[in-house]
């Protein structure tokens, strides 16, 4: 049996951080979906059809991974594809305490095999986030190395 993981999130940008969660995750799964959130609430820098595809740019070496949208409730659309496990990554203490209530939300919404896993991020993009590159990159600080060089283009234009 094929385990099916689905990895979700903004990724408005993809970061270094997001990018050390996919490739160690589509390493522990059989297919690895990276479903990227339409949130019409939140700001964008990047439209979702331009995270989309700069995810599939970013991600054309990991044959098992390939890339999706939803919209709404996680758990409808988990539960709607028929995922086995949500990944989720942890930077530090804060991003556990949020992250936990969400798991515990949506095991009750969640079919009752679906399991969320929690990956640490490597310390050395622990302190990265899409909010914090955004923010930096937007006042004119340096950024290289935060993103994949083919988004930090993007960015720059």
């Amino acid at each position: 049996m094929k385990t099916k993981a689905l990895y979700p999130g903004s990724f408005d940008p993809l970061t270094m951080g997001h990018l050390n969660i996919i490739r160690r995750a589509a390493k522990l799964y059989d297919e690895l979906t990276i479903g990227v959130v339409s949130n019409p609430s939140k700001a964008s820098m990047f439209t979702l059809e331009e995270r989309e595809e700069m995810l599939k740019d970013a991600l054309r070496d990991l044959p098992n991974v390939k890339v999706d949208h939803f919209s709404g409730l996680l758990a409808d659309y988990v539960n709607r594809m028929g995922f086995d496990v949500v990944v989720r990554g942890l930077r530090a203490t804060t991003d556990f305490e949020y992250e936990i209530q969400m798991a515990q939300m949506n095991a009750r919404l969640f079919n009752e095999s679906v399991e969320t896993v929690f990956l640490m991020t490597d310390p050395q993009y622990s302190f990265i986030s899409s909010s914090v590159v955004k923010e930096v990159h937007t006042l004119g600080g340096c950024i290289d190395g935060l993103v994949p060089d083919e988004i930090l283009k993007r960015m720059v234009k």
